[in-house]
């Protein structure tokens, strides 16, 4: 089975930094792009930032020049630097993968089980 697990989340006043990460694994074939996502209390879920698996980024206008998303592919592992947070970042985040597993001849949409990050005072 593939798995994905997200790590890091917790308590950080406004204006600190917050580290999130994502491992991938399990009978992994191949990973193409990541992303995390994002879900507020009363708001739908929101794209924060996605990586394709060549590097290439893309970020939510509301965290652009304060959160950087990375991945490392020979530890099947994603990253989200968060500085600079802000109240309004306080969410669930999720992890989010395009895996295809060995056992699996299709491409599939993988979740992480999320993890809490409040911003307060």
């Amino acid at each position: 089975q593939v798995q994905l697990v997200e790590s890091g989340g917790g308590l950080v006043q406004p204006g600190g930094s917050l580290r999130l990460s994502c491992a991938a694994s399990g009978s992994i074939f191949s990973i193409n792009a990541m992303g995390w996502y994002r879900r507020a209390p009363g708001k739908e879920r929101e794209l924060v930032a996605r990586i394709t698996s060549g590097g290439s980024t893309n970020y939510a206008d509301s965290v652009k020049g304060r959160f950087t998303i990375s991945r490392d592919n020979a530890k099947n592992t994603m990253y989200l630097q968060m500085n600079n947070v802000k109240p309004e970042d306080t969410a669930v985040y999720y992890c989010n993968g395009l895996l295809r597993a060995h056992y699996d001849i299709y491409t599939r949409n993988y979740w992480g089980q999320g993890t809490q990050v409040t911003v307060s005072s």
